[in-house]
C-alpha cells in the first residue's frame, strides 16, 4: 500500500485534530508548544511525528491517539515525540531565522541581529534596543514572524516576548506566562552568554588603534564592482566620508556613511542603542567617537553584509567591523632633492585640482627645499601656500615658497595670440611688480569672455616692470617651443630665447597632443624628444639655465580623472586623453630626461631649478600686521565723545558702572590702535543719519558701549537700567533678572518727576573684542539699500578713490556643479555609477576655482600713504571689463586682519523705516519698544481688529522683519513670548544652528528650561556662567567653543558641574554648532518692532511701506481684484504646496508671504485699486483714502526702466492714444500689452489717426 506524508507547520495544528478532547489548562498550554513536523499515512493508519520541549506521558499520549483516531475514523494512530531543546537547537539557525522574519526589512534584520535574546524554556525573550527597536518591532510584527520563523527551522512552538516594550498583537498578553512542567535546565552556552557579553563589551572599550568599529576586519578584499546582488559577509577596501549620525526620539543612532573603492561606491549603515549595561551615554560617546575617528574621510578596510535597502531603494552595507588602512604614498627618495617651478593649483580656474595646502605638504614631506606656485593668469593660491610653510615651519619643517605666475604675453595690446611664460618673484621688489602685472593683465589688458579670456601681458609692459621677477620660457604653449614646433630658424629661435632668464622642458608625454593633430609635424616620441633636444641645444648656446619642470596640474597619475571631469563640463573632447600633468618625484624626472644623457638631466632635473630656488629670497606675499587707515585725533576724538554723550545721558559724575565699562573698552581701544576704526564708522552712521537714514548694526558691534556712546549703534550693552532724561537719575538692574532694560515696569523719576527711559541689554563686551581686547574689530552696518552707493561712494571721500577697494570673493566649484561634472562624466562613458561613489568623485572637484566676485557691502580700505599692491593685486569682479568696481585679486578673508574692512551692507528695514517716516510723519526714535498693543501681535491678532480663524494665524507678524517664517512663527507658538527680551531671544533662536530644533524647544517643551534659560545668543553663556560663579575667563571660553559648535571639553564639564551647572544646561551647549551675538539680535528686533509698530497704530502706511519693498513680488493683476481673488490665489498655492510635501519655489514662496499680507490688510477694512495711468507712481504705493494705489512695477511684467519713463512722460500732458505712450515714453510691445491686460488702457484710441469717415 502506497504511503505518504503530510508536512506542516501550522502552530495549533496538533489542538485541531485533537478537537472535542477534555484538556486541562496545563496539558492545553504544553500541547500549544508542540508543532506537528510531518503525518505519515498509510491507508487508515496515522504515524503523527510532533515536535517538543517537554516529554508527554504514556497517558496523554493514549488520550491523543484516541481521540484523533475517532474524529478520523483511523484504525491505528501512532504518536512519536521528537524531543527539542530550543536554546541549543535556535542558536545555529538564529540568523536565518532573523533573516526570514525581516522578510527583506534590511532595517528590521539587523535590529534584529544586534539584539540580545535569551531562551527560557519555550519562551525567547528579545531585548529590543530601546525605544527605536520596540517601535520598529511593533510596526513589525516581530514577535509572530519570528515564532513562525522559528516553527519552520527548529520544529517546535515557542513564545517570543519582546522585552522594554509595550508591543501587542502578536505578542503573549502580559499575564501570559509558560506552564509549569519539568523543563531541560539551561545549556552550557546560554548560562554563560551573559558574562560572555560581558567580556566582549568590556574588549571593546580596549579596542587595536587602527579599529573604528566592531572587533577588526578579517579576510580578503573585494570590489565593488564585481558585486552584483546581496553578499553574506563581504571585506571591502576603500575610503568612508560623509559619517552622519542621526538620533531617534528613543535616543538610537542610525549611523550612515559614504564608503567607495576604485570601482563604485555604496552606502554603509550602522544602529547603535543603548541595551543590557549599555547606556545611553556610553552610546553617545561611541558615536561621537566613531563620527570624529572617520571625520573628513580616509581609507579604510571595512566588512559587513550588503543587503537592499527598501528604505533608499538601493544596496547599503550594514556595517560589522571597520578598521583604518593605510595606504603607501609616494615618496622621493633620492640624496638630492628637485624643486618644482611650474605648479598649478585649484587657483588655476577649472583647470588645476591641486588645493595649494597639498601641494606645498607633499614637497615638505619628500624633503623638498622649495616649490613655486605658477597659476593660470593669478596669484589667489599665495595665502593659502603662505599660511601652510608657517604651519610647517612652527612644526619644525622648512620649506620655501616660490611665488610666481604662467603669464599670458602678448608682443602688443592688439596681438590676438597670446604665449604663455613664467614669472617667478626674485624678492619683494619682484613680488610689487608681478602684483602690478596682475592688476594691469586684468583691469587694462584681458581680452576674450569672461569665462574664455585671458590677463595678457605685453611685451612692453613686461619689460617695465620685470625688476624683480625671474622669467622662465613656460611649456609648450610658450613662444619658444611654439616656434620650435614651427620650424622657425635658429637665428629667430636664438633671439626668442634671449628674452627668457631661463629655459623650460617637460615630460615628453605632457605634449602627447601634438601626435595626434593633424596641425603639428609631431608622429613620434622621438618627435618630442627632439623638441626638448632643441631647447637644451639653445640654453647650452646662450648660457641659460635649462629647467626640467612637471606643469602640475594633478598631484598623482589616478588624480587625472578629476581635470577630466572638470575639462569636459566646459565643452573639451578630448577630455578623457589627459597628458601626465602630476607631481613627479626627483627619481621619476630623471628617468623622464634620461636621452640627455646623466648628467645633464640631473642639472636640469636638480642642480638648475634648486639653483633658482637659492637665488629667490624668503618674503611673505601680504603683510604679516594690520595697516589700519590713520585718522589724525582719533585717540582723543574717541575718548572726548564717549565721556560726553555717557555726560549727557548719566551725569556729570558717571555712575561706577558706567565709567568702568568706558574704562574696560577704551584701554584696548586705544592701546591696540582701534580708535580710527570706531570714528570710521561713526562718519559713515552720522552720514546716513544726516541724510535721514537710521543705519543698523550687524554682528557684535552693539556690544561695545563705545560705539554706543559714539554713535555706532543704538543698542545699549549696560545692564537693563532706568535713567532721566532731565535730571540724569539712574538706576541698574545687574542681577540678571530682567534680560532688557526695555522690559522694566514705567517710572517716573524719584527726583524730578519725569517719566525714565527704559534700556540696556546685558552684553558683555568681550563678544566683541575678545576677553583681552586685542580681536580687530568687525564693524558691520546695516544701511538703506536705497543709500548704500551714497555709503560706499562717501567712503572715496573720507580715504581717496585709490585707496578704497570691493572686497574680492572667489566661488570654487560647490557640491552641486561638482555633482554634476562628475555623473555627466561617467554617464558619458556609459558607466553606471552609484550616488556614493559620485559624491566621492566630486570631492576631487570641489574647491576649483570658478570665478571670482566681491562681498555684498564689504570694503577694503589701504591707508592714503601706501599702495595697495603692498597687500593684493586689483581686478574687475568675475573679469567683467564693463564693470567700473574694483576688487581684490585675494579673497578678503586672506586680507582681512591686514586691511580695515567696513560692512557697509544693504538692508530692508532702513529702507521701509525711511518710508514710514515720510508717510506717518514721526520719528521713528520715538517709538517706544514697550507698547503693549504692539508686543500682543506676536501672541494673538487683537491689535489687528481680526480673528486668527480668519487670518489664518495665531499671531499678527506677517510682514514683520525676523518673526514674518513659518519658521520663526511656530518658534513664537511653542515659547509666547511675552516681551522684548523674549523676542530677541527668538531672533537668536532661529539664526543659530542646532540651537532651537532638537535642543531648546525641547527643553521648554519637557519643561526643564523657560524660554528665558534657555540658550539663544553667544552672549547667554558667558552671561549665565558668570552670575553662577564661573570665573570670568573660563566663561568667555566657554562661549567661544561652543558658538563655534567645538562643544565643551570634558574638563570644563567637570568644572561647570562643581559649579553648579545643572546637567541639561551643558547638554544643550554640546548640541550647538553656532550661535548668534545678541547685540546683532537686538539690533534687528529694534528694526523690526519699530515696523511692526506702525503696523499696529499707522496700517495703512505700513502696508504700503512694505509691499513697495515687495513691488516684484506683489501682483497687481490678483491682488486688485479684491478679497475674493486673494484668497484664491493663496488657497492654490498652500495646496500646490500640499503636492510637493510643503515646500514652494522661491518665488512662490516670496509671492505666497505678500498674498497673505494682502489678505490681512483686506480683512483690517482696507483695499487695493487698480494701477492708474496717471496716478500711480512708478515703484513706490500710494496711500488713497482708505486703499493703496499700486506702482506700475506692481504689475507683472513692468519693469522699472519702462515705469519710470511712463512717469517721465505723463509730465507732458494725457498720452492720446496708445502709440503716442509707447513713442513718448519709448514703452516696448511686450509692455504695452501688459498695461493692456491690467486695463490701464481702457478706453484709450489705439493710434493717433483719427478716421473722420468711419
Amino acid at each position: 500500500m502506497k504511503t505518504y506524508r503530510i508536512l506542516s507547520c501550522a502552530a495549533d495544528l496538533l489542538l485541531r485534530l485533537l478537537h472535542g478532547l477534555a484538556l486541562a489548562e496545563e496539558e492545553r498550554a504544553l500541547l500549544r508548544a508542540c508543532v506537528v513536523r510531518h503525518v505519515e499515512v498509510c491507508g487508515d493508519t496515522w504515524e503523527i511525528v510532533v515536535g517538543t520541549q517537554t516529554v508527554m506521558d504514556d497517558a496523554l499520549i493514549e488520550r491523543i491517539a484516541a481521540q484523533v483516531a475517532a474524529n478520523y475514523q483511523l484504525s491505528q494512530v501512532l504518536i512519536q515525540q521528537n524531543l527539542v531543546a530550543l536554546a541549543p537547537a535556535v542558536a545555529p539557525l538564529w540568523e536565518q531565522i532573523v533573516r526570514d522574519a525581516a522578510a527583506g526589512d534590511a532595517v528590521l534584520y539587523h535590529t534584529l541581529l544586534q539584539a540580545d535574546y535569551a531562551v527560557d524554556g519555550n519562551v525567547i525573550r528579545i531585548s529590543a534596543p530601546g525605544a527605536f527597536g520596540a517601535e520598529l518591532f511593533a510596526q513589525s510584527s516581530t514577535a509572530g514572524r519570528i515564532e513562525h520563523a522559528v516553527r519552520m527551522h527548529v520544529g517546535c512552538a515557542c513564545r517570543v516576548v519582546c522585552e522594554e516594550s509595550a508591543l501587542s498583537g502578536a505578542l503573549p498578553s502580559a499575564d501570559w506566562t509558560p506552564p509549569t512542567v519539568p523543563v531541560a535546565a539551561p545549556t552550557k552556552a546560554t548560562a554563560s552568554a551573559a558574562p560572555a557579553r560581558a567580556a566582549k563589551n568590556a574588549k571593546a572599550k580596549e579596542l587595536p588603534a587602527n579599529v573604528i568599529m566592531g572587533r577588526g576586519v578579517s579576510g580578503e578584499a573585494r570590489t565593488l564592482g564585481v558585486i552584483e546582488d546581496e553578499v553574506k559577509n563581504v571585506v571591502l577596501e576603500g575610503e568612508v566620508f560623509d559619517p552622519q549620525a542621526n538620533q531617534l526620539k528613543s535616543g538610537a543612532y542610525i549611523l550612515t556613511i559614504k564608503f567607495a573603492d576604485a570601482t563604485n561606491g555604496i552606502s554603509c549603515k550602522k544602529f547603535f542603542s543603548a541595551r543590557g549595561k549599555t547606556t545611553q551615554e556610553e552610546i553617545d560617546a561611541e558615536v561621537e567617537r566613531i563620527v570624529k575617528a572617520i571625520g573628513k574621510g580616509g581609507a579604510v578596510r571595512i566588512q559587513g553584509k550588503i543587503e537592499y535597502d527598501k528604505f533608499i531603494s538601493d544596496y547599503v552595507l550594514f556595517i560589522d567591523s571597520m578598521e583604518r588602512r593605510s595606504v603607501p604614498q609616494r615618496e622621493d627618495t633620492a640624496e638630492e632633492k628637485r624643486v618644482e617651478l611650474h605648479a598649478h593649483t585649484k587657483m588655476s580656474a577649472l583647470d588645476a585640482v591641486v588645493p595649494p595646502k597639498v601641494l606645498v605638504e607633499t614637497a615638505a614631506r619628500w624633503g623638498w627645499p622649495a616649490v613655486a606656485i605658477t597659476d593660470h593668469g593669478v596669484v589667489q593660491a599665495f595665502p593659502e601656500a603662505m599660511n601652510t610653510a608657517r604651519a610647517l615651519a612652527k612644526k619644525g619643517i622648512d620649506i620655501k615658497i616660490i611665488y610666481g605666475m604662467e603669464g599670458y604675453l602678448v608682443d602688443s595690446e592688439d596681438d590676438a595670440r597670446a604665449f604663455h611664460i613664467i614669472f617667478l618673484a626674485k624678492n619683494k621688489t619682484g613680488l610689487y611688480n608681478l602684483y602690478k602685472l596682475v592688476s594691469l593683465s586684468h583691469i587694462r589688458y584681458f581680452r576674450g569672455t569672461k569665462k574664455r579670456g585671458r590677463p595678457r601681458v605685453p611685451r612692453a609692459v613686461l619689460e617695465q616692470y620685470r625688476e624683480g621677477i625671474i622669467v622662465g620660457s613656460a611649456c609648450e604653449a610658450g613662444e619658444l617651443i611654439r616656434g620650435i614646433v614651427a620650424g622657425r630658424p635658429d637665428a629667430e629661435l636664438e633671439e626668442m630665447a634671449k628674452f627668457y632668464d631661463f629655459l623650460e622642458i617637460q615630460p615628453i608625454h605632457n605634449n602627447d597632443f601634438l601626435k595626434f593633430d593633424d596641425r603639428f609635424p609631431m608622429q613620434t616620441d622621438e618627435d618630442l624628444r627632439d623638441i626638448n633636444r632643441k631647447v637644451d641645444e639653445l640654453a647650452r648656446r646662450l648660457g641659460k639655465p635649462l629647467i626640467a619642470t612637471c606643469d602640475v596640474h594633478f598631484l598623482n597619475p589616478e588624480d587625472a580623472v578629476y581635470r577630466a571631469m572638470i575639462q569636459k563640463a566646459n565643452g573639451y573632447r578630448d577630455a578623457e586623453r589627459q597628458p601626465p600633468l602630476y607631481l613627479r618625484t626627483t627619481e621619476e624626472m630623471l628617468a623622464e630626461f634620461d636621452y640627455l644623457g646623466a648628467e645633464r638631466a640631473y642639472e636640469c632635473v636638480v642642480t638648475n631649478p634648486r639653483r633658482i630656488a637659492e637665488e629667490t629670497e624668503r618674503f611673505l606675499p601680504i603683510p604679516d600686521e594690520l595697516y589700519a587707515p590713520m585718522v589724525p585725533g582719533a585717540d582723543r576724538e574717541i575718548q572726548e565723545m564717549s565721556y560726553a554723550r555717557a555726560r549727557k545721558l548719566y551725569g556729570e559724575n558717571l555712575p561706577k558702572i558706567v565709567s568702568d565699562r568706558l574704562e574696560l573698552e577704551l584701554k584696548p581701544i586705544l592701546r591696540h590702535g582701534f580708535a580710527a576704526l570706531y570714528i570710521i564708522a561713526q562718519r559713515l552712521v552720522k552720514k546716513s543719519n544726516d541724510d535721514g537714514y537710521l543705519v543698523g548694526s550687524r554682528g557684535s558691534v552693539g556690544s561695545s558701549f563705545v560705539a554706543t556712546m559714539i554713535g555706532v549703534t543704538e543698542v545699549n550693552p549696560l545692564p537693563p537700567h532706568y535713567r532721566c532724561p532731565h535730571c540724569q537719575y539712574n538706576r541698574f538692574i545687574d542681577d540678571g533678572s530682567v534680560g532688557s532694560g526695555f522690559d522694566l515696569p514705567s517710572e517716573d523719576c524719584p527726583v524730578c518727576g519725569t517719566p525714565l527711559i527704559k534700556d540696556g541689554h546685558n552684553i558683555p563686551f568681550a563678544v566683541f573684542l575678545g576677553f583681552d581686547g586685542d580681536k580687530v574689530p568687525d564693524i558691520d552696518l546695516n544701511f538703506s539699500g536705497d543709500y548704500q552707493p551714497v555709503a560706499h561712494k562717501y567712503t572715496e571721500v573720507l580715504f581717496g578713490k585709490m585707496n578704497v577697494f570691493r572686497a574680492g570673493t572667489i566661488a570654487g566649484l560647490q557640491d552641486k556643479n561638482a555633482y554634476g561634472y562628475a555623473m555627466h562624466y561617467y554617464e558619458d562613458q556609459g558607466e553606471a555609477k552609484g550616488r556614493p561613489y559620485i559624491e566621492h568623485m566630486m570631492r576631487g572637484c570641489m574647491g576649483v576655482k570658478a570665478t571670482t566676485g566681491q562681498h555684498a557691502g564689504g570694503i577694503m580700505v589701504v591707508p592714503r600713504d601706501m599702495d595697495v599692491h603692498y597687500f593684493t593685486p586689483i581686478q574687475r569682479p568675475a573679469n567683467n571689463m564693463e564693470s567700473d568696481t574694483l576688487t581684490t585679486h585675494f579673497d578678503y578673508h586672506s586680507i582681512s586682519e591686514r586691511l580695515v574692512k567696513l560692512d557697509i551692507l544693504g538692508h530692508d528695514d532702513p529702507t521701509v523705516i525711511k518710508m514710514l517716516e515720510e508717510l506717518t510723519h514721526r520719528d521713528p526714535e520715538t517709538i517706544p519698544f514697550d507698547d503693549p498693543a504692539t508686543m500682543s501681535i506676536f501672541t494673538s491678532t487683537d491689535a489687528l481688529g481680526i480673528t486668527p480663524e480668519d487670518l489664518g494665524a495665531n499671531m499678527g507678524t506677517y510682514g514683520i522683519p525676523e518673526f514674518r517664517t513659518s519658521f520663526t512663527q511656530k518658534m513664537i507658538d511653542d515659547s509666547n513670548p511675552d516681551c522684548f527680551a523674549d523676542l530677541v531671544r527668538i531672533s537668536g533662536f532661529s539664526h543659530g544652528t542646532n540651537v532651537w530644533l532638537g535642543n531648546a524647544q525641547d527643553l521648554i517643551k519637557a519643561g526643564t528650561s523657560t524660554l528665558k534659560d534657555a540658550i539663544s545668543a553667544r552672549d547667554d553663556i558667558m552671561n549665565y556662567l558668570m552670575q553662577n560663579g564661573i570665573e570670568p575667563l573660563l566663561s568667555f571660553k566657554t562661549m567661544e567653543n561652543v558658538r563655534k559648535g567645538r562643544g565643551i571639553a570634558p574638563d570644563v564639564v567637570e568644572k561647570l558641574r562643581a559649579g553648579g551647572i545643572p546637567e541639561w544646561y551643558i547638554e544643550s551647549c554640546q548640541k550647538i554648532k553656532y550661535l548668534f551675538p545678541r547685540a546683532h539680535a537686538t539690533a534687528y528686533v529694534m528694526m523690526g518692532y519699530r515696523i511692526a509698530f506702525c503696523k499696529v497704530h499707522y496700517p495703512l502706511a505700513y502696508y504700503a511701506a512694505y509691499f513697495s519693498i515687495r513691488a516684484a513680488e506683489f501682483d497687481a493683476n490678483i491682488i486688485a481684484k479684491g478679497k475674493d481673488a486673494v484668497r484664491a490665489a493663496i488657497d492654490a498655492l498652500l495646496a500646490e504646496a500640499r503636492e510637493h510635501r510643503g515646500k514652494l519655489d522661491n518665488k512662490k514662496q516670496d509671492t505666497l508671504i505678500v498674498l497673505q499680507l494682502a489678505w490681512e490688510m483686506y480683512l483690517r477694512g482696507f483695499s487695493c485699486e487698480p494701477v492708474d495711468l496717471y496716478a500711480s507712481d512708478a515703484e513706490k504705493f500710494i496711500l488713497h483714502e482708505n486703499s493703496l494705489l499700486p506702482p506700475f512695477t506692481a504689475i507683472p511684467g513692468m519693469g522699472q526702466k519702462a515705469a519710470q519713463a511712463i512717469v517721465e512722460a505723463r509730465r507732458d500732458g494725457r498720452f492720446i492714444s496708445v502709440e503716442d505712450l509707447a513713442t513718448r515714453a519709448h514703452v516696448p510691445a511686450p509692455a504695452i500689452e501688459v498695461l493692456r491686460t491690467h486695463g490701464c488702457l481702457d478706453g484709450m484710441m489705439e493710434s493717433n489717426q483719427v478716421e473722420l469717415f468711419a
